[in-house]
């Protein structure tokens, strides 16, 4: 299994970003998959799901700001993030989760990040 996140950068607030993750080595349409983001100092933390029928779950954090999206034919997850804060400056991971998809930090597999940094 590979996960490899990209679209990381430094943005200022307010501005947009759209992290991509390329997933290869399972059956992706089968798979619910998760992005996660540890910020400096503190623990993982929850962003989003979508399961392998497309509905869409997110932390309150992102909620109206984060749009997950998924396409089967390219195996790949992406993360939409507008209206970007600086308390969103994070690590973000994709993920496949374990039995539960929402709210947890507990997965089968995860990528290497890609660093998000919201800054002026």
């Amino acid at each position: 299994v590979q996960l490899v996140e990209s679209g990381g950068g430094l943005v200022q607030p307010g501005g947009s970003l759209r992290l991509s993750c390329a997933a290869s080595g399972f059956t992706f349409s089968s798979s619910a998959m998760t992005w996660a983001r540890q910020a400096p100092g503190k623990g993982l933390e929850w962003v989003s799901s979508i399961n392998k029928d497309g509905s869409t779950y997110y932390a309150d954090s992102g909620k109206g700001r984060f749009t997950i999206s998924r396409d089967n034919a390219k195996s790949t997850v992406y993360l939409q993030m507008n209206s970007l804060k600086p308390e969103d400056t994070a690590v973000y991971y994709c993920a496949i989760p374990g039995y539960f998809i929402i709210s947890t930090t507990h997965f089968q597999y995860r990528g290497q990040g890609t660093q998000v940094t919201v800054s002026s």
